[in-house]
């Protein structure tokens, strides 16, 4: 599978009271190829189960499923990883869930990080944040050439993270973005119906590119 277009994070306060599965599915009718789960309960048969229907999901849709900082519970469903910098190394994670596995490492705003993540393996790299963001508001701040950047020393997907919007992301994806990983720009929606119209918009930009 070729990673480029709009990647979902969930968000579990965001997705609260019933709205993770629709939210999710009218994300994914809109043009959604990544999906990474991201709860950081404690909560392992919530965890378990909302993970298998997002899999299910995504099957269904065509698009992969990452989870966020569980190997176990990524080789448990057979679906990918992401990493932060704190979470664990990464040549286990590929020992782990094997080669064909999508495994994601977060590289903040340094690309000799993800040059070492390309030697160790990663199938994609995420920089960030690139504007103010609500998720991670205390992450380092990256500027927009570190792309162009990576993408002459890095030959790897590149993520960018961090504030984007439908408003900023063309400038992401113009400077060498394959993906444009978005939170509350997806999924503060009134409706389903708006959160498929907000990741249509979004995929619409990679095309024009």
């Amino acid at each position: 599978m070729k990673l480029q277009g709009l990647y979902a994070i969930t968000d579990s306060q965001l997705l609260a009271d019933g709205k993770m599965l629709p939210y999710v599915e009218a994300a994914l009718r809109g043009g959604v190829t990544l999906l990474q789960y991201r709860d950081k309960s404690s909560d392992d048969a919530k965890r378990l189960r909302e993970a298998q229907e997002l899999r299910d999901l995504c099957e269904r849709y065509g698009a992969n499923l990452i989870i966020n900082d569980d190997a176990e519970l990524a080789a448990r469903l057979d679906v990918g990883l992401h990493l932060g910098q704190g979470d664990g190394s990464l040549a286990a994670a590929r020992a782990l869930l094997g080669r064909k596995a999508i495994i994601g490492v977060t590289c903040h705003a340094q690309v000799e990080l993800a040059e070492i993540a390309a030697t160790e393996g990663a199938s994609y790299v995420a920089f960030g944040r690139f504007f103010n963001s609500n998720t991670k508001p205390g992450a380092p701040a990256a500027s927009i050439q570190i792309l162009t950047e990576a993408k002459s020393r890095c030959h790897l997907p590149i993520v960018a993270i961090g504030g984007v919007t439908q408003d900023n992301a063309g400038q992401l994806i113009s400077a060498g973005a394959s993906m444009i990983a978005v939170v509350h720009a997806l999924f503060a929606a009134e409706s389903s119906d708006e959160v498929e119209s907000r990741a249509r918009a979004f995929s619409d930009l990679f095309a024009t590119v």
